[in-house]
Parts: C-alpha cells; sequence; structure tokens
C-alpha cells in the first residue's frame, strides 16, 4: 500500500500525480480525433471505392435553412435560422438566431456535378461521387 502524506487538508496520493502524467502524456496522441468546434454540430466521412460520404446533423434547421458549396476541394456546410415572428406575449425564448458553419477537405477528388444531398430527421446526408481518375482500377495480370 502507497503512503497517504497530508498537505493542506488534502491527501496526496503519489498514484494522482501518475494518473495525471499519464493522461498529460497520451493528450493528442496521433490517431485522436479532435472535437468538433464548440457550436458546430458534428459530422462523420467516409469513404468506399466510389464515393466520398458525409452526415452532419443540423437537428432543428430545415432544407432551405441549409447551404452546401464545394469548391477547390474544399466542402463548406452552413446553416442559419433567423428569429421567428412575434407570437403575442413572451414569457421565455430560448430559441434565437443560429448559424453555423463548417468546411472540411475532402480526401480525394469528387465529380461536383452529381452530389448527392438530402436532409432526413436532422441529418444531412451528402454522396460525393468520385472522379473516374481517382476510383482504384483493377488491372489484369496477363
Amino acid at each position: 500500500m502507497l503512503p497517504a502524506l497530508r498537505h493542506n487538508r488534502r491527501v496526496w496520493l503519489p498514484t494522482r500525480w501518475l494518473d495525471r502524467e499519464f493522461d498529460r502524456l497520451f493528450d493528442g496522441f496521433p490517431g485522436d480525433v479532435e472535437p468538433a468546434t464548440p457550436g458546430a454540430y458534428p459530422a462523420d466521412i467516409w469513404e468506399d471505392d466510389d464515393n466520398v460520404y458525409v452526415e452532419a446533423e443540423m437537428p432543428g434547421f430545415e432544407r432551405d435553412e441549409i447551404n452546401v458549396t464545394l469548391e477547390d476541394g474544399i466542402l463548406n456546410i452552413a446553416a442559419e435560422r433567423k428569429n421567428e415572428e412575434e407570437k403575442g406575449t413572451r414569457h421565455l425564448t430560448e430559441r434565437r438566431y443560429t448559424q453555423v458553419r463548417r468546411s472540411f477537405s475532402l480526401p480525394t477528388a469528387v465529380d461536383d456535378a452529381k452530389v448527392g444531398a438530402n436532409l432526413e430527421n436532422g441529418l444531412l446526408h451528402l454522396t460525393l461521387p468520385k472522379r473516374a481518375e481517382v476510383k482504384p482500377r483493377r488491372i489484369k495480370i496477363a
């Protein structure tokens, strides 16, 4: 058993120091994913041989409030909800003007003319077909 030392009414255990040092050592370890910027909605991006897929949570936004653009390999997703008109005497107002904006560098070249987008239950689904020149090609061995 490790000794416990008293210092300023707090118990100091050597294992606490060791735990903190291990946590500090592995913070930002390669392979860790940075969390989304505060105020931005989370998104997932993955790919297969034919497409790059993006799913972004956009709760409370309507289709006409979301703007998706693709330029030079950068995917931009922005959404803006304006204040609603007054509906009589207000007692509580928590739903206000909201604006979110995220940008992503895509992992490969996509055909921007064939992008598919769908909003379902607050989840934005994007399908970005890869250009033919970046798709893997099977080479026949003679």
